[in-house]
């Protein structure tokens, strides 16, 4: 398991490029609302502590994971944001739909991403229970969310070095 012994939260924002003059898009799914709500706390936290503007930090809610790719391309038609924050949570259960969702957020995620050339960032966990998810959305193993905002942040500070 890749985060075994890793906190996901562990940065030294004084580290991390400054986010000062970027503006973030960021997609949450209702489903799995508490778990989402903890991803986006900790996204909205990150991003806030490497000195984006509050008003530079747009939410917008879609009401699951398979929805956060086309949102984003909402973002990038209808805003100028330089990036998009995808976060959602898909927890396995007793059919394939997972992997059908999944694999489809996934590869959607990519699309748009790679259409509007513009980092769009899978902040989607993908875990086995409850309580995987738990642990990875604030919990033992810090929180995805963060990790995602701090991509975020280093993929548009990489795209202004082109």
């Amino acid at each position: 398991m890749a985060t075994v012994n890793k906190n996901l939260s562990n940065y030294d924002f004084s580290l991390v490029p400054s986010a000062r003059r970027m503006k973030f898009g960021v997609v949450v799914a209702e489903w799995n609302e508490n778990i989402t709500e903890g991803l986006f706390k900790g996204a909205r936290d990150a991003l806030l502590g490497c000195d984006c503007e509050e008003s530079n930090i747009i939410r917008k809610n879609v009401p699951g994971s398979f929805e956060l790719p086309l949102a984003a391309q909402f973002f990038f038609e209808s805003t100028d944001v330089d990036a998009v924050i995808c976060l959602g949570s898909v927890i396995q259960g007793e059919t394939k739909h997972f992997d059908y969702v999944c694999q489809g957020t996934a590869l959607g995620i990519k699309d748009v991403s790679l259409k509007y050339n513009k980092p769009v960032i899978f902040g989607v966990l993908t875990d086995n229970t409850m309580q995987q998810a738990i642990d990875r959305s604030g919990g033992k193993h810090g929180n995805k969310g963060t990790e995602a905002a701090i991509s975020a942040i280093k993929m548009v500070n990489l795209s202004s070095k082109f």
